[in-house]
């Protein structure tokens, strides 16, 4: 009996603490490294999409003699490069182009496209999965495949040629990318909440604008935004259909023309620049959450 009591107690209790406070500090250890690591992963790869911008704003801000020198800072923040640039003749023109065709023309895209993506969404007929296929088809298609035709119709045959309408008119027909977001958007809407509406004696306009429109604010939200920030960075329609015309450019085009009357000015250049990028970062800053959540809540059920 007294050679039981008499040993010692610490081994039962480490025994009883399998890898002790040593085991817990290394788990400590390397949790925090992880988190280190995922978090340096994360501001490198912020950096590596930051530094580009950044690199823009401060050369708009510099004088001609210290742009694309090796100072990173300005020694004098010229501020007056950007009344420059918009005191540029045309430069305000341009602005106003581009508001025209980048909003007039997002706004036909979603009027369109939502009537089309609701009838194949919630709809049942005869061709529906057919019709879905042509759509996707033509999303596949090249723009540069119809470019000759296109033109030839609305230039030659219509003569509207050297404006901007040859873009934004077929907006109002629909956009195959934004009717197929749309569509795939809408099937996750639970049908038992059209059923109330029509069973409440709603007809299907009704419906569409009463019930569906108000739940599809996040997918109409995202359409708007790729449509919005496609027609602001086209280069490729107004080279088209507008190059004729400096009365009819856009800010993609007249940057490239601004560019070549002031290649030497590197500062002035890149004022131009923040200054066509600016609408864009402040329409995605102040609706990324909507636009965030609406290409996250587009589903894929068939």
């Amino acid at each position: 009996m007294s050679q039981v009591l008499d040993k010692p107690v610490h081994a039962d209790v480490s025994a009883a603490r399998p890898g002790g406070s040593g085991s817990e500090r290394a788990a400590r250890r390397r949790a925090v490294l992880e988190w280190i690591a995922v978090h340096s992963l994360g501001v490198a790869a912020a950096l590596f999409f930051t530094l580009p911008f950044v690199f823009v704003v401060l050369t708009s801000l510099m004088s001609d003699q210290q742009a694309l020198t090796r100072d990173l800072v300005p020694g004098t923040w010229e501020w007056g490069n950007f009344r420059q640039v918009l005191d540029t003749p045309g430069f305000l023109t341009w602005w106003r182009n581009t508001l025209l065709y980048a909003g007039l023309g997002t706004v036909l895209t979603v009027v369109s496209s939502v009537p089309v993506a609701y009838a194949l969404a919630k709809f049942r007929f005869r061709g529906r999965n057919l019709t879905l296929m042509l759509v996707i088809s033509m999303m596949m298609l090249p723009p540069q495949v119809v470019v000759i035709p296109m033109y030839l119709f609305w230039a030659k045959q219509l003569d509207l040629s050297g404006s901007l309408w040859p873009l934004i008119v077929p907006m109002a027909f629909g956009d195959a990318f934004s009717i197929f977001l749309l569509r795939q958007f809408l099937t996750t809407i639970p049908n038992e909440y059209l059923d109330a509406a029509r069973v409440d004696g709603c007809g299907e306009l009704r419906t569409l604008l009463r019930v569906v429109l108000p739940m599809a604010k996040p997918g109409i939200a995202a359409v708007a935004l790729f449509q919005f920030f496609y027609a602001w960075n086209d280069y490729f329609g107004p080279q088209i259909y507008a190059s004729e015309n400096p009365a009819a450019w856009t800010l993609s085009y007249g940057l490239e023309s601004f560019k070549g009357a002031h290649h030497t000015d590197w500062n002035l250049t890149m004022a131009a620049t923040v200054l066509v990028m600016a609408p864009v970062i402040l329409v995605f800053f102040f609706a990324q959450k909507a636009f965030v959540e609406g290409v996250t809540l587009t589903g894929v059920k068939g």
